[in-house]
């Protein structure tokens, strides 16, 4: 997807009354299979898109980076990711093409987004540079994930 927009989440009465020092977004099993793009991550924006200033005004939280592998090119069932569970004794690398977890630092952001209401609104605006001559990056089709967590810390 180019763009996810969540629900309305309900905040937390700990993260209303600001009884927080730090707070993550993460992003589970991301895909990188793709191309690679960044992801901008926007709370309780209003109209955001690809050229909406990366400023905490704007609602930008955070970002993260996919380095993605281009596609497969191998034989058949080569980019296959198995779905058992190793061995928690195995010690051999993962398949190279197993999602990832990305987290973001979102707590400076998260700080000014509860004085807005007891909800937040998450959006995550995947990017790729701009032709040549653009004036920002566009948007692109390379961001799925499964699951997306609010992590506050006291």
């Amino acid at each position: 997807m180019e763009r996810f927009d969540s629900e309305p989440l309900p905040l937390s009465p700990a993260v209303l009354d600001g009884e927080f020092s730090a707070a993550d977004l993460v992003f589970y099993e991301v895909d990188h299979s793709g191309e690679s793009f960044e992801a901008l991550v926007f709370l309780n924006p209003s109209g955001v898109g690809p050229s909406t200033p990366l400023k905490l005004e704007s609602g930008f939280a955070g970002s993260f980076v996919v380095f993605g592998h281009g596609g497969c090119i191998g034989d058949e069932g080569h980019c296959d990711v198995p779905t058992f569970h190793k061995d928690p004794f195995d010690s051999r690398p993962l398949h190279p093409l197993t999602p990832q977890t990305k987290m973001v630092d979102i707590g400076e952001a998260l700080q000014e987004a509860r004085k807005q209401g007891d909800h937040l609104t998450v959006s995550v605006l995947a990017t790729v540079p701009g032709a040549e001559g653009a004036d920002g990056p566009d948007t692109a089709d390379a961001l799925f994930f499964s699951a997306m967590r609010l992590l506050a810390y006291d």
